[in-house]
Order: C-alpha cells, then structure tokens, then sequence
C-alpha cells in the first residue's frame, strides 16, 4: 500500500526515459510471472495430458478408447459445467497471485546500493551494496529470449549476498548493467542513454494510426516483435563496440567439442563400458546394467549440456573489466571489473598435452547463482586455449602483466623445470632433489616467483598447474611442517584466498625457502594492498595517459 503514491509520481515501466538508476522504485518486465511460473503451468499442462492420454490417442491415432479417462467420468455424470466453473477458477486464481507478485516485486538503484522488494505474503528485501559488487552477470535463457527478456544477477562479496532481477526487457538490462558497473567504478553518475532524435516537422497527428512500408502498425507489430527477437537470437553476445577487436578471444567449436570429448568423464565412460562388456561375457551383467547403462545414457545429456552452454564463448577486455559471454540457445555473459579475481589457475590436463591446449579458472569473492549460471562456467574464463590465447587472457585478468618479462614466467611456469630444460635459465625457486621422497614425478617442477604485485606458483607433473594470486587480493600467507618433512628440512606453503576452485599450495619446499616466502608474501600483500587503487577503476589514469605524461 505504501508503493501506491510513489507509483502515482513515476509510473515504473511508463517513464518517458529509460533511467532505471535514478533511485526511484521500478518493476520488472511485464512477463515475469509467466516466465517465473513457467515450471509450474508445464507441470500443470503435463498432469492434464496425462490424464487424457487415452483421449489424445483416440484423437489423433484412432485407437480404441479404453475407458477410464476423468473427462469420460465428469461427461457421465452431468458435472461438465461445474468443471469448466472450478478450471475458470483456479486459472483466475493463479492470474491474480501472479499479478500480484509482479506489483509487489519492484527494485530501485541509487549510487550507493541496488535494492529489491519482493513477496506477497512474506516480504523480503535485498541490498547490495556497489561498493562490493564482484560482477555482474547477464543471463538470457531460451524461453525468456523469446519474450525479449533477460535475467541480471548482481553478485557481491560474501555468501548468498547476489541481488537478481528476473526479468528485465534485453535493451534496459544491457544498459542496467552498464550503469551499474559505472556507478561501481566511483563515478557519480550513471552514463546516461543518448536522447531520442527529433520528430521530423511533417509527423503525422496523433490520432491517425501510423503506418510501416504501407502497413498499419497494428498488423505489422507482430512482425516486428518476431523480427527483433530473431535479431537478438543472431546477435553476438558481446557487441563489437564494446571491446576494442584485439582484445577478443574466441573458441573454435571444433576445439571447444574435442575439449569436452577428452576429459576426465570421457575416460570414466570408457572404464564403465569396458566393465560392462566383460560383464556381459562373463555372464553376470544383470547387476552392472542396473547400475552403469542409466549413466551411459544420461552421459549423452551431459555432452550435449556442456557443448551447447559453451558454444559461441567469448573472452574481451571492456572498460569496465573482463567480460565473459557463452551459450548457444540459452547465453550468459559475466563481467568482473577490475581488481574482483583472487587467484588464477592456468592447467593442463594430460590428455590435452598433444594439442597444447590449457584452461583457466578463477575465484572471486562473489560466485554467480546456481539459477543463473552452471559451476563449469561460473568460475571458468577459459574453457580451452592455445598458449597465445591464455596470454592473451591473463593481460585481461592481471593489467600491466604483460611485459616480456612476465610472459618469460608466464612460459616457463606453464611448461619449464629443471629435468626437462637443463641450461635454461629458470626463473622460479623450486623444491630441493631431497623432496624426491615426498613427490617422486613432480619436485622438479615444483617451485615459485615473485613478480610486482602477483605471486607465482608452478607444480604437477600429469596436470601442470600454473597458479597466479595478485598479492593485493591475498588474505594470508601459511607455513606448515610435519614430523616427514621436519626430518628431510622441508615444509608445506599456502597463500589464502577467498573459496573457490584455485589452491594456492605447495607441498614440498626447502625450509628457508619458506621463510623467505612468507617474508615476500606477507610485506608484498600489505605493500600491494596499500598502493591498490583498482576499486575505483574509474579514478584510475589510464596507462595510455600516463604514457603521454
């Protein structure tokens, strides 16, 4: 009741301009209750045909009806209008709770938070705070793309902190977005969108209906709604003005498709139909059926699931931070600004050895939603690369690592050690040859490096693992050392991050190495941290600026 005369003043969806950061309430797009209530209307949908398959089949195959069905009953026994009267209803019921979820469900943006009021009978409020926001994610799921809306999640630091709105118009969460991430870089204002251009002087009066290419509008609306929703199906997710060309890295769908194929489930599959061959020649495959063949075929969905939620997956640098943007039917599209990811991880699994291939995840202080995005894509940035394109993709992540100095290391983390490049410098402290005991394969690529404001961490022999933490997102630094390592005067080292997918560890060290570590580590994160101006990225002179000066 108390929105009532707020509304009055601005009606949310009828301001004469898009301006959703001007801190007064708004509501989301008209088709929210239908696309949230979706599950439930096809559940709704399924039970009735279920109930009428006998029905159906007569109707459409003209087999016999074998009796039984509730519409048979309720004809019967004379009750058809009072059925029609009860299906009436329950249909204007739920058209009513719907409604009256939409107007209950509003949200305002200020240059300090994003807020949200939802519920009808138990209210709840959301607040994030922009000063916190880790990013922001856009999602356009297929059956909303066909409506021409899209979800927008704003993920902030801590645990189920992310604010959603669900669903806004395409156009106003793509320039939601924008303004958000602005009003988050320290700027006062939101970029305001460009005005409308003029009327031209011969506009025809208001009351005749406006006519397209010698058609009423009222007859080509329909077309132009179909026109633009294909439009928007075909458009890329990133939009060409958004990042300069150079920055851009695109997935082939070859390498993306034989990525999924050679993976770790791919040889779990292997092994289950091997065991279920030498079942069935042993006789016994009554059990391994029961229990393997349900995972082969539910394997098929998970292939397919992977590859179309990964296809069209593009990396760019934008100004406001690293956008990330996936999905073939359903897309997605993550932002990070500046100075939001704790740790990186570059990896190689063996099987993509041959083909030089490496992915790349992260942790971030805010994880996007299980509604709004999968855990593979979520902390992902790279789902599968050459060595150039995760070059490429950590000067995006780390600016200013981009020297040559810092691909040396970056280089020689991802492929060098002491047994496999004799004589070649070497730019990492590595584990001692007494740490052989501990890790027989994999001491000699065990090590780590200091550079700037970014701790580098290299180990693995079957994964090679490179780890990256920018030392202004370090949150502690541990030395450990068991009764073992005590005797071979080794230790165990780790730099803490938030929670996510990337470790920052090393399991063998010399033991005044560690001491030098924690030295570097703990003066370098206070040094680092101190000097870190990336939360305003706004404020922060571009280094094309600094160059003239």
């Amino acid at each position: 009741m108390n929105e009532e005369p707020v509304a009055r003043a601005r009606p949310p969806l009828a301001a004469p301009r898009n301006d959703l950061t001007d801190g007064e309430w708004h509501r989301l797009h008209p088709a929210t209750p239908l696309l949230r209530g979706g599950i439930f209307m096809v559940a709704i949908i399924g039970f009735i045909i279920a109930n009428l398959r006998e029905r159906l089949i007569d109707l459409f195959i003209g087999e016999e009806n074998y009796g039984g069905d509730p519409i048979d009953t309720i004809y019967e026994r004379g009750a058809t209008g009072w059925a029609l009267l009860i299906i009436a209803g329950v249909l204007l019921v739920i058209l009513v709770v719907f409604y009256l979820s939409w107007r209950t469900h509003t949200f305002r943006v200020t240059g300090e938070i994003v807020e949200v009021r939802s519920g009808l009978v138990f209210r709840s409020n959301r607040k994030a705070r922009l000063d916190r926001v880790q990013g922001v994610n856009l999602t356009r799921p297929l059956i909303p793309r066909l409506f021409g809306a899209a979800r927008l999640e704003i993920t902030v630091a801590g645990q189920d902190g992310n604010v959603q709105l669900a669903y806004l118009g395409s156009k106003l969460a793509d320039d939601l977005r924008r303004d958000i991430l602005h009003l988050a870089s320290g700027l006062r204002q939101a970029k305001q969108p460009a005005a409308p251009p003029a009327a031209p002087v011969d506009q025809a009066p208001v009351d005749q209906a406006p006519v397209v290419d010698g058609v009423p509008a009222a007859h080509s609306a329909f077309g132009g709604f179909a026109s633009a929703r294909f439009q928007e199906f075909r458009a890329p997710e990133l939009d060409p003005d958004a990042a300069p060309p150079h920055s851009v890295v695109r997935i082939p769908p070859r390498r993306l498709i034989g990525s999924v194929v050679l993976s770790g489930f791919t040889v779990f599959l292997l092994l289950a139909g091997i065991s279920l061959i030498i079942s069935v020649i042993a006789g016994s495959s009554g059990w391994v059926l029961v229990a393997v063949l349900p995972g082969l075929i539910g394997s098929v969905g998970y292939y397919f699931s992977r590859i179309t939620k990964t296809l069209r997956f593009s990396i760019a640098g934008t100004p406001d931070g690293v956008r990330v943007g996936y999905g073939l039917l359903s897309t997605s599209s993550q932002t990070l600004p500046p100075g939001r990811i704790h740790a990186i991880e570059v990896s190689q699994p063996i099987l993509w050895r041959r083909f030089g291939w490496w992915q790349i995840n992260i942790n971030t202080a805010g994880q996007a939603s299980g509604r709004s995005s999968t855990a593979v894509t979520g902390t992902t940035l790279l789902p599968v690369g050459t060595l150039a394109d995760v070059e490429k993709v950590l000067q995006l992540a780390l600016p200013g690592f981009d020297t040559d100095t810092h691909r040396a290391l970056i280089e020689n983390g991802m492929l060098g050690g002491r047994k496999r490049d004799a004589g070649v410098a070497d730019f990492y402290s590595n584990a001692p040859a007494r740490a052989v005991w501990l890790r027989p394969f994999s001491w000699w690529r065990t090590g780590w490096a200091v550079s700037g404001s970014v701790a580098l961490i290299r180990r693995g022999v079957l994964s090679r693992d490179l780890i990256l933490v920018p030392l202004a997102r370090m949150q502690g630094v541990r030395i450990s050392q068991g009764a073992i390592r005590r005797r071979l005067r080794l230790a165990s080292a780790a730099l803490h991050t938030v929670a996510g997918p990337v470790t920052a560890s090393l399991s063998v060290i010399d033991v005044d190495e560690a001491l030098v570590l924690f030295e570097w580590m703990s003066t370098g994160a206070v040094r680092s941290a101190l000097a870190d101006t990336s939360h305003h990225w706004s404020r922060t002179t571009p280094p094309t600026q600094k160059a003239a000066e």
